[in-house]
């Protein structure tokens, strides 16, 4: 059951970073172009998959967010930021500048969860440099 739960996560993962990107590349770097409705409601559905298939494996590993797990702890946190930077990424009444700007910044984010959950380590990415 873990594997099959394990593929389903890493599963939607890849599927809403495809979603995020394309999104962000049609609002940003077309705006005013109206989205199509399957783009706007496809990441919600995975995004859903993709937090209940998070909390299920972390409830099969015994590792809990802010009580026993400070890799998971950074992921929420990493989690938080990058919905706060998506949201005001495609906000229209933002400057285009700063828009964009909020968009590359959660892709960034969103590579450090990534990193963070492939070396189980807080540090991510720079669990490596040490």
């Amino acid at each position: 059951m873990f594997t099959w739960i394990k593929l389903v996560h890493v599963s939607c993962v890849t599927l809403s970073f495809t979603l995020f990107f394309t999104r962000g590349l049609w609002i940003l770097g077309r705006p005013g172009r109206p989205l199509w409705k399957w783009l706007r409601v496809l990441p919600h559905i995975v995004d859903t998959l993709l937090l209940a298939s998070g909390l299920t494996l972390a409830f099969l590993i015994h590792q809990y967010p802010f009580v026993n797990s400070g890799w998971l702890t950074a992921k929420v946190i990493g989690l938080i930021a990058y919905i706060s930077l998506g949201m005001f990424a495609f906000r229209s009444t933002s400057p285009q500048a700063a828009r964009w700007t909020m968009w590359v910044m959660a892709l960034l984010v969103f590579g450090y969860i990534v990193s963070v959950a492939i070396t189980m380590s807080p540090a991510g990415f720079m669990h490596w440099l040490a």
